[in-house]
């Protein structure tokens, strides 16, 4: 088989409520990539959708996604970028055809030192591959772009699918004033926070100090 090149992004780092994604893109040509590929966060809505299927169905493309759970970010299992390194080794293993003789990795450094986390990358891939990591590589790199367009629209989904569960919890970030809002609803209800909540967060922090605060004061 040709030269495999493969792209990694994340989706939801930040975020206080749901998962973080991790999307990976493969093709043995970045030509076959869909017109308009850019990094996610210059797209709308819809143009991302549109993407994110052709993506998804093109025969000469193989996608994959990673999520990484509110109870792993909250658990002791590593950093957060232990974790998204993890992510990003099990969603390019799954793209990397076991017939691919070479490869080229390109990846959305979330590390200050892209070399750094590149090598932490490379060193746990199944099998030998070039991987290189830059800041804003989604930026830089159409097949980073692709997979900066895979890892947001599953996040998104994945939103969608917790709105339909818990209600309008906006976009899941701390700034935004529906997920604050739903948040400080949530907990003013039932005393704690939803199981979608990432706890280990200063939001979270906050909303549980004040209730016991709340607590101590009746008590």
């Amino acid at each position: 088989m040709d030269e495999v090149l493969v792209g990694a992004d994340e989706a939801g780092r930040g975020p206080v409520l749901g998962s973080m994604i991790v999307g990976a893109v493969a093709t043995t040509d970045p030509a076959l990539l869909p017109a308009g590929i850019r990094d996610s966060k210059e797209l709308d809505d819809p143009e991302r959708e549109i993407l994110a299927e052709e993506l998804r169905e093109a025969c000469v493309i193989d996608t994959a996604y990673c999520e990484v759970t509110p109870r792993e970010i909250d658990s002791d299992a590593g950093s957060l970028n232990d974790l998204t390194i993890a992510a990003m080794v099990d969603a390019v293993g799954s793209v990397l055809p076991a017939s691919v003789k070479t490869a080229t990795v390109r990846l959305d450094a979330c590390d200050v030192d892209p070399d750094r986390f590149g090598n932490r990358v490379r060193k746990r891939l199944s099998r030998d591959a070039r991987v290189i990591a830059e800041h804003e590589a989604d930026r830089i790199h159409p097949i980073v772009g692709a997979a900066s367009v895979i890892a947001k629209s599953e996040r998104e989904r994945h939103v969608a699918r917790l709105a339909a569960e818990f209600g309008d919890i906006g976009s899941g970030y701390p700034s935004d004033p529906t997920t604050a809002s739903f948040l400080e609803a949530y907990v003013d209800e039932y005393g704690d926070l939803p199981p979608i909540a990432r706890r280990s967060w200063r939001t979270s922090e906050r909303l549980l100090e004040r209730v016991n605060r709340s607590e101590l004061a009746d008590f």
